[in-house]
């Protein structure tokens, strides 16, 4: 983890800790996606699935901090495309993402579980976040990890990226100190290898085995490669982002010294 997001995320607990008023643990669960070379104009087109924990404090009831773990999957695959071009470069892919992230949210209204008076509020976040991914493929029903074959020619790229989370989503109060939150999150990342296409074939010649195979999979049904050394492989559409859809349930642990903040 990057030493200033470590950082970040200490001050945080120990500003909460000598002050916690209001604190929130929950769960989520919901599809996860992507948007790359593999997808470039679908926002809402969910390959995988997600599951996180997360705590939170409460400030008041329109501004919170939350610390949350989200595991997830997401895939794309050329053969799946409308577009004849995409379904002769013949590529696909598949990542799991770890990610750990520091988000703020705002409440439109003034929220505050078994206390206050409104029983749902719309609210928007953002943050920071940390993810590592592993993008793989199958060939010939064995699966490769593509990050150290370098199938563009490229070195190899960092296993983890630096990534904006932003979204917006609705919170529920339905039981008590109980609630049930559905949100849609984006994050913007700072790699355009999470799918492990970015920008031009590469040399074949330099290239061996494994390695040249998957660099260029356009001729594996016909027989006709398309992949000459740097012409397009990827839509040079800069770096790539995923995508949370998430159902959480959440407990929310309010102090009896300070029942309305």
């Amino acid at each position: 983890m990057p030493k200033f997001l470590s950082a970040l995320i200490l001050s945080c607990l120990f500003i909460c800790g000598a002050d916690a008023q209001k604190w929130e643990a929950g769960a989520t669960i919901g599809p996860s996606g992507y948007i790359g070379d593999l997808n470039p104009t679908n926002p809402l087109k969910f390959s995988g699935i997600s599951g996180g924990i997360f705590v939170k404090h409460n400030f008041s009831g329109y501004l919170s901090v939350k610390l949350g773990y989200m595991y997830g999957t997401i895939s794309g695959a050329d053969s799946t495309s409308s577009n004849p071009q995409y379904v002769n470069r013949n590529l696909s892919f598949s990542t799991s993402l770890s990610e750990l992230s520091l988000t703020g949210e705002f409440n439109f209204k003034n929220y505050i579980p078994q206390i206050g008076d409104n029983v749902f509020t719309p609210y928007i976040f953002a943050g920071i976040a940390t993810t590592a991914y592993n993008p793989q493929a199958t060939y010939k029903g064995v699966v490769y990890n593509l990050r150290p074959l370098g199938t563009e020619g490229e070195a190899p790229y960092s296993n983890s990226t630096i990534a904006i989370p932003y979204g917006a989503g609705i919170k529920f109060n339905f039981s008590g100190a109980w609630n049930f939150i559905v949100d849609l999150g984006y994050r913007a990342t700072t790699t355009p290898y999470l799918d492990d296409v970015a920008n031009n074939y590469a040399n074949k010649s330099q290239l061996s085995g494994v390695a040249l195979a998957l660099s260029d999979r356009s001729g594996e049904k016909t027989g006709d490669y398309i992949g000459t050394a740097g012409t397009q492989r990827g839509n040079y559409r800069g770096n790539d982002t995923y995508m949370f859809f998430g159902f959480s349930v959440s407990y929310t642990f309010i102090s009896q010294k300070c029942p309305t903040f």
